[in-house]
């Protein structure tokens, strides 16, 4: 089974058509933006994975230290940026 020809877009008609650029790209197609017929950009679908759809969906796959919120570590960081002596 052979691939399909990627769609290409000119900068111009992408500004003008970047509606339809995104309906093409959620339905699994890629696109291509040109400039002067260069192709300079690929515009592709994200993996189902980057897409979160509710709170909590990294639970269980992210461990904080003890003191990710403690008085002392977040007085380090402020003076790290100069917002404390």
């Amino acid at each position: 089974m052979g691939e399909s020809a990627v769609v290409q877009y000119n900068i111009h008609e992408a500004k003008t058509q970047l509606s339809r650029i995104i309906e093409r790209v959620e339905r699994g197609e890629q696109v291509v933006i040109s400039r002067a017929g260069v192709p300079v950009a690929k515009v592709v679908p994200l993996p189902a994975n980057a897409r979160r759809r509710q709170r909590g969906s990294l639970a269980g796959r992210i461990q904080l230290a003890d003191d990710w919120d403690s008085d002392e570590l977040n007085d380090s960081i402020a003076a790290g940026f100069g917002l404390r002596p």
